[in-house]
């Protein structure tokens, strides 16, 4: 059965980072393809300032069309919004019944865990991949040893699509922390500029 490993994001901007945990987990982990999960608007969010949902989806495809076990979704585009990833999880189970879905999360996802919805539930009947982020410390309560959470150790990124989409507004040279392609799509576009 292929190993499927979820990295959920709104991805507004895709950026290098993103690409350096998928590839990691993609070549270090027993999971066998990374899907790039678009999210149309994450409940923590606000949906404001997201770019729409298929220039996200476009810029992640350009990020990840040269990586043969990485690939973009636009599943959770079809679900009622907002969205849980419980939901993510029992839609895609369906849809795709001869594949074995997991969760990949950073370290700072994992301290906010037990707020998911039915977080008890994706426990149950999933994996999940932990990668370490340097400002969050490590978590050791309830997760600490937990046979379905997996720590990979991957390399830590302080890159966010905040501080991409500062500098472009700012004017900076963010090129080295986005792929060209979606560097030029962003360009071309005009976004983060307001």
């Amino acid at each position: 059965m292929k190993k499927i490993g979820l990295y959920f994001g709104t991805f507004n901007p895709i950026h290098v980072g993103h690409l350096i945990i998928a590839n990691h987990m993609a070549e270090y982990s027993d999971l066998d393809e990374i899907w790039m999960v678009v999210t149309p608007h994450n409940p923590f969010k606000k949906k404001s300032s997201l770019l729409d949902n298929h220039h996200r989806l476009e810029m992640v495809y350009l990020a990840t069309q040269h990586f043969d076990k990485i690939q973009p979704s636009d599943i959770e585009f079809r679900l009622p919004q907002p969205n849980y990833t419980i939901n993510t999880l029992a839609h895609i189970s369906e849809k795709y019944p001869k594949y074995e879905f997991s969760i990949i999360m950073g370290e700072d996802n994992l301290k906010g865990f037990h707020k998911w919805k039915n977080y008890e539930t994706i426990l149950q009947d999933y994996n999940v991949y932990v990668y370490p982020r340097i400002s969050e410390g490590r978590v050791e309560h309830q997760f600490h040893n937990h046979p379905k959470i997996h720590r990979v150790d991957a390399p830590i990124v302080q890159i966010s699509s905040t501080s991409v989409r500062k500098g472009i507004k700012e004017n900076k040279n963010v090129r080295p922390l986005i792929s060209s392609g979606v560097w030029k799509y962003i360009d071309d576009m005009g976004f983060y500029k307001k």
